[in-house]
């Protein structure tokens, strides 16, 4: 069983991984707060190095794997390099990692469905791509493969106590900036994030309350809760949340359990609407898995009227095509 990070490890993957990403600021939004009768503050991880929050948990993973490794190039763990598998942000955070640190080869398996706006930008990295499948579980059956069959390290996206004590730094930010907070809207793919954030937030901010937000095409979380199983692996349905699709980790399974307060589950014409609303009103391109937690709030699927509501943007690498039609649905 894995074993889920603590407060003392989310403010070290702070300390360790400040100085190579960008902190991220908490702005107010007061045409958002007047739509969904609460006081909205938006995390913008969109804005993030590489465009989501995904360096976070890869940077304080291959941080703690560089520092294990020996300093000689010609030894046998260095040589063999990393392997991860992602719906595309992810590999982005890895990517980054492995520039930072120096760790090479980095190999990259990613659905054949991935996004091209993060598949261009991954090419701009010195690592390889291989398309497999298509699903994030097909990339991640391969890219675990490739790992047994090399010694590469695998990186995991999600459900690793390294990878979640980063992405809980989020929460950190949040709680200097507003720690007054009555709510977190946060979107649920594998978890790590939600995970990572409710562990840093019930421990400095019991108050506050952790909402996940998930597309209607993949509830894991919810459904994992419902039933009392982990659905590591989920049939998604099509959706524009690419990044929030298919199962969940052990980790994000046991931390919810105890800290999650609550599932939304948005539909995708809602998600379309919030990430024009985040266009229309903040001049602000956010992808759908980084739009879920304001089309919560905006279509009325959660009641914070009057709260003091942080909403993470996770991500904004979004296709032109796609964005282009979002915004031409109301014309």
């Amino acid at each position: 069983m894995l074993t889920a990070p603590t407060l003392p490890n989310i403010q070290a993957a702070h300390a360790r991984i400040a100085p190579h990403i960008f902190r991220t600021p908490l702005r107010a939004s007061f045409l958002l707060s007047q739509r969904a009768h609460a006081q909205v503050f938006l995390k913008l991880e969109n804005w993030q190095i590489t465009g989501s929050f995904k360096p976070r948990g890869a940077l304080n993973k291959m941080a703690i794997l560089r520092a294990g490794m020996k300093p000689a190039p010609a030894i046998a763990e260095r040589a063999r390099g990393v392997v991860t598998a992602s719906a595309g942000n992810h590999a982005l955070g890895v990517a980054l990692a492995a520039r930072v640190f120096a760790i090479s080869p980095t190999v990259i398996f990613l659905p054949r469905t991935a996004p091209q706006a993060k598949v261009a930008k991954l090419r701009e990295y010195p690592v390889e791509i291989r398309a497999v499948g298509d699903s994030y579980a097909d990339a991640h059956h391969a890219a675990e493969q490739f790992a047994r069959e090399t010694g590469a390290t695998f990186i995991h996206a999600y459900d690793d106590p390294l990878t979640v004590a980063g992405q809980g730094t989020i929460a950190l930010e949040i709680l200097e900036n507003l720690p007054d907070v009555d709510a977190m809207l946060i979107p649920v793919g594998g978890g790590g994030m939600i995970a990572g954030m409710a562990i840093a937030a019930k421990a400095i901010a019991p108050q506050c309350k952790i909402i996940g937000v998930q597309p209607a095409a993949s509830p894991a979380l919810r459904d994992s809760l419902r039933d009392g199983k982990c659905y590591e692996e989920y049939a998604a349905a099509p959706t524009i949340c690419d990044g929030l699709a298919g199962g969940i980790g052990q980790i994000c399974f046991e931390v919810a359990q105890k800290f999650v307060d609550d599932v939304i589950i948005v539909e995708e014409a809602e998600t379309r609407a919030a990430i024009r609303a985040l266009a229309e009103t903040e001049q602000m391109i956010v992808e759908g898995s980084g739009a879920v937690g304001i089309a919560a709030l905006i279509a009325g699927k959660i009641n914070l009227q009057g709260k003091r509501v942080a909403v993470v943007l996770s991500g904004g690498n979004v296709d032109v095509g796609l964005l282009n039609s979002i915004l031409t649905d109301a014309a």
